[in-house]
């Protein structure tokens, strides 16, 4: 609202400087240009909002902005400010009378750069200061929803007048109404110069000052630029560009890390068939992963008890026979620096062996109709989890199994048994310092209405943390997108007693609720029979495909690519035709980017490459 691109335009007692490679605005006097009514801002808004964020990135001290009535007083009507060693935010609160918060131990006095978020909300008031942990004060009277600011201006730098005028340097400050945006902006690479809105003036490279410019001072001396592989950034390197052929991006050292000035990032284009891999029967999982020596391999669990189960090698012309293994009606292959495959009565471990470059047989445990293996490992002690489906034909409520490692017997034993509703997958992951599994339950021999449920590690155990209504569960997946955790389940179908079935069902993501400290919904999205969800990222983009395998009628269907666009969520962007799918693998190999789908009713699973720009 205040600062022109063009650097002439920058009125007398404003300058723009630089510290550290990065630039900033400077006040030496109060101005008239640096405030502008409150009502451009917040349009069609007579009251503050009740909730709200400040962002703000800074050196030194004084008042950062404030808000006056536009009367001949100008009383402050709210202020940002901090001193020596202390934040202060001031606002007029019930009866007109002033409230003056004040954060301590924040340190920003030291002359460095720091990135602020204060985050106003309900009953809770933080300060997150460069991506650290918040500081929180509990007022004893929540902010204002009734704050009136008709009539009223903003001041960038100062109240209006001298007494109070910032002093140091500021690179960013932004209003976020009704959000915290610390999630927005945290995690940081860069966590002191975090940014989520710096104008364009301040974003553009430092250059050296020009005589007679007295808008713009800078410490610089000069510009070079290197070609070719990473150096380290020091102070002697201050100041100096790398061009990096290799990740296709610009880089300026500000004497302790390279700042991306210009970076290419893959964009999904379009997604193109790369292979038919015939299979020797229908196919009901498929696990990719690698192998030291060998490379990218895949193992798919067959469904004929005849020719059994395989494991492919990729070529250059795509994934080629390896090895055979006797499998009988295989349901779930899982990698974990050895791979395993699930039988009816019995799931086998095997090891790789480097000698004799192939899978051998490590280890047998007694499972029940095993739908789903998960490694993990907690505090370097490694531990495997089946998701049991049913004993026998009809009893679906029994006990899957925690196994661990022991290294003294060089083999897996119970470690803890969990009740299970007809199990179908598990999926650990971990947030902080938090583990996670959570398993989806898919029936509990007369409906598939029934609770999946998050487990949470304590004590060496888990323990319940939080439950889920879920409609046979086939599976979940957990993703990140920046410090946002999420969980996404699919749904198979409803289906009660000897009722009809629906398979046409909604799936939902839920996201991770730091404060209240438990997953709440997120987005539906309509699927079909759902058997797998896979979450990926290219660049700077973030994706979701799901495995539709059966409509009520057809298993011919497209299973759909979705790609994150933030306040929307999760949006379709590409239809793939499918034949009765039942899972979805991503990977890499040199560069270029690769999704496989084993299907469950056709001998044949098929590869596709996903074209970048």
């Amino acid at each position: 609202f205040v600062l022109e691109r063009d650097t002439s335009k920058l009125v007398p007692g404003v300058q723009m400087r630089q510290a550290g490679g990065v630039r900033g605005v400077h006040f030496s006097s109060p101005h008239t240009s640096m405030s502008f009514p409150s009502s451009q801002l917040l349009v069609n808004c007579d009251l503050f909002p009740k909730e709200f964020s400040i962002v703000v990135t800074l050196k030194r001290n004084e008042y950062i902005f404030s808000l006056m009535d536009n009367d001949e007083h100008g009383r402050t009507i709210l202020g940002l400010r901090f001193s020596r060693k202390y934040l202060h935010f001031l606002f007029k609160g019930h009866g007109g009378v002033m409230e003056h918060w004040v954060f301590r131990g924040a340190r920003l006095a030291d002359n460095q750069w720091h990135t602020l978020v204060l985050t106003v909300s309900g009953q809770h008031v933080r300060l997150t200061v460069d991506c650290n942990s918040p500081l929180e004060i509990i007022p004893s009277r929540p902010f204002p929803s009734d704050l009136n600011i008709q009539g009223s201006r903003f001041h960038i730098g100062s109240r209006g007048r001298w007494k109070g005028l910032f002093s140091g340097l500021l690179r960013q400050l932004v209003l976020v109404p009704g959000s915290d945006a610390t999630n927005q902006i945290c995690p940081s690479s860069d966590p002191q110069l975090a940014a989520l809105s710096v104008p364009p003036l301040l974003l553009d490279l430092p250059v050296s000052g020009r005589e007679g410019d007295s808008h713009l001072t800078t410490h610089e001396t000069e510009e070079r630029v290197s070609v070719g592989l990473e150096r380290t950034c020091s102070e002697l390197l201050q100041g100096q560009l790398w061009f990096s052929p290799l990740r296709k991006g610009l880089y300026l050292c500000d004497g302790t890390v390279w700042i991306t000035v210009l970076e290419d990032h893959k964009r999904l284009d379009y997604v193109m068939e790369h292979q038919v891999l015939t299979t020797s029967s229908e196919t009901h999982d498929v696990e990719v992963f690698q192998v030291a020596g060998m490379g990218v391999m895949a193992a798919l669990a067959h469904r004929s008890k005849t020719s059994g189960s395989a494991v492919y090698l990729w070529t250059q012309s795509g994934f080629k026979l390896y090895q055979n293994f006797t499998t009988h009606e295989a349901l779930v292959w899982r990698h974990f620096n050895m791979g395993k495959k699930s039988e009816t009565d019995f799931s086998v471990i095997y090891k790789w062996s480097k000698r004799r470059k192939k899978f051998v047989q490590f280890q047998s445990l007694q499972t029940h109709c095993a739908r789903d293996w998960e490694a993990f490992t907690i505090n370097r002690q490694t531990y495997l989890a089946v998701a049991n489906h049913r004993q026998g034909n009809n009893n679906h409520t029994i006990n899957s199994v925690i196994y661990k490692w022991n290294r003294s017997t060089k083999s897996f034993e119970v470690h803890q048994m969990l009740p299970t509703s007809g199990a179908y997958d598990w999926e650990f992951f971990t947030v902080g310092p938090y583990h996670f599994l959570v398993v989806a339950n898919a029936f509990d021999g007369v409906t598939t209405s029934v609770d999946s449920v998050i487990y949470v590690w304590v004590n060496g155990g888990f323990q319940v943390f939080q439950t889920i209504k879920t409609f046979c569960a086939t599976d979940w997946e957990m993703f990140q997108i920046g410090s946002r955790v999420f969980l996404v389940v699919a749904n198979g179908h409803r289906l009660h007693g000897n009722g009809p079935s629906r398979y046409a069902i909604n799936s939902t993501i839920y996201e991770l609720d730091m404060n209240g400290q438990l997953f709440v919904r997120f987005q539906d999205i309509i699927t079909y029979s759902a058997v797998d969800w896979e979450f990926f990222s290219l660049g700077e983009e973030h994706f979701l495909v799901v495995a539709n395998s059966f409509n009520g009628e057809s298993y011919s269907l497209n299973s759909i690519l979705y790609r994150w666009q933030g306040y929307e969520g999760f949006v379709p962007v590409h239809w793939l035709p499918t034949i009765g799918c039942s899972d979805w693998e991503f990977f890499s190999f040199k560069g270029e980017s690769y999704l496989i789908y084993s299907s469950a009713k056709a001998p044949l699973s098929k590869v596709f490459k996903l074209k970048t720009y």
